[in-house]
Order: structure tokens, then C-alpha cells, then sequence
């Protein structure tokens, strides 16, 4: 849903009052359960909870890592949840346990059309989980690990398969002589 909105009050008052309750709601769990030193702004058209470029600077697109964010979309209501694979595991158990429906999940996000399908506490939870340190530990140790790939040498690529076996045919030929 495209809105003119730049600050967080102005995009709230931006949605329809149906779904704006629904994202308040969800906007105070996050709030509750926000670790110290995220900072919460508006980006990318949503409230987005990041890491100051004061603490992390090094980030690919020079735009503050976003650890989460909350936004009212086209056709449904969405959470981006920017965690590594242990949070998002334990996530969706402890939504399990909640007894909601099955969320509708996308890359990073769980998206949602009306607030009696959230569990608000699983949602806490992950929100809860990572303090800023640790998730900011995480990005450093995936850029080096990228940046290590990137001076490694190149793996030696693959020869066809019709070579291998020529070259087997020549081995069996030399050692039958």
C-alpha cells in the first residue's frame, strides 16, 4: 500500500482504521519486547526497527541494518522478521504452540489479514530474541565470510562429462599395453 507518509504518526493515520488497529496492536507488542539500542524509524515505506549506522556502518546499501519491521501492504498486513534460521525455528514452534492457524510465511515476513490470526506472543518473543550486539556480531561474521569467499581462489570448473570418459578410455587402453 503506497502512502505519502515520512514519519511514523503520519503513516498510522495513513491506514484504514480497519487494519490500523490491527498494526497497532502488533507495533506494541514489538515495542514491549525490543531489545535495547534498535532504533525505530520509518524506511522503506514501513516502521522499521534497525541498528544505527553509529554502531554498524558497514552495510552494503549504506542504510542502517534492519533487524525488523511492520508495514500494511497492498492485500494483507505483514511482520519482517530479520533473524537467522534458530530464531525463525523456535518462531514458528512457539506459534504452533499458540494454536493459531499456520502462518502465511514469505522470505522474511509472516503476512496476515486480520488480528485474531497473529499470536502476538510468538511474534514478542522473536522480537525479544537477539539482542543488538549479538545480531550485529552475525552480520559481521557473514560479511567476512562473504568477503573470504570472494578472495578465495576460483574451485578449478568441471570438465564434460564425454572428456572424463575419454580421458578413462585412454588410462584403460595405456594400462592394458
Amino acid at each position: 500500500m503506497k502512502t505519502g507518509a515520512t514519519t511514523i504518526p503520519a503513516y498510522l493515520t495513513s491506514i484504514p482504521a480497519d487494519r490500523r488497529d490491527a498494526i497497532e496492536q502488533v507495533l506494541a507488542v514489538i515495542r514491549e519486547n525490543l531489545p535495547e539500542g534498535y532504533e525505530e524509524a520509518f524506511a522503506f515505506g514501513m516502521i522499521t526497527w534497525q541498528v544505527p549506522l553509529s554502531i554498524y556502518p558497514d552495510t552494503y546499501n549504506r542504510k542502517p541494518l534492519m533487524y525488523a519491521a511492520l508495514a500494511s501492504q497492498k492485500n494483507h498486513m505483514a511482520v519482517y522478521l530479520c533473524h537467522g534460521p534458530e530464531i525463525r525455528a523456535a518462531f514458528l514452534a512457539r506459534w504452533a504452540r499458540s494454536g493459531k492457524k499456520k502462518p502465511d510465511i514469505g522470505g522474511s515476513c509472516v503476512r496476515f489479514r486480520k488480528i485474531e490470526d497473529v499470536a502476538l506472543d510468538a511474534i514478542g518473543e522473536a522480537i525479544a530474541a537477539t539482542p543488538m550486539s549479538a545480531y550485529v556480531a552475525a552480520a559481521r561474521a557473514a560479511q567476512a565470510k562473504k568477503a573470504a569467499a570472494k578472495k578465495a581462489p576460483a574451485k578449478a570448473a568441471k570438465q564434460p562429462a564425454v572428456a572424463t570418459a575419454k580421458k578413462k578410455a585412454a588410462v584403460k587402453k595405456a594400462v592394458a599395453r
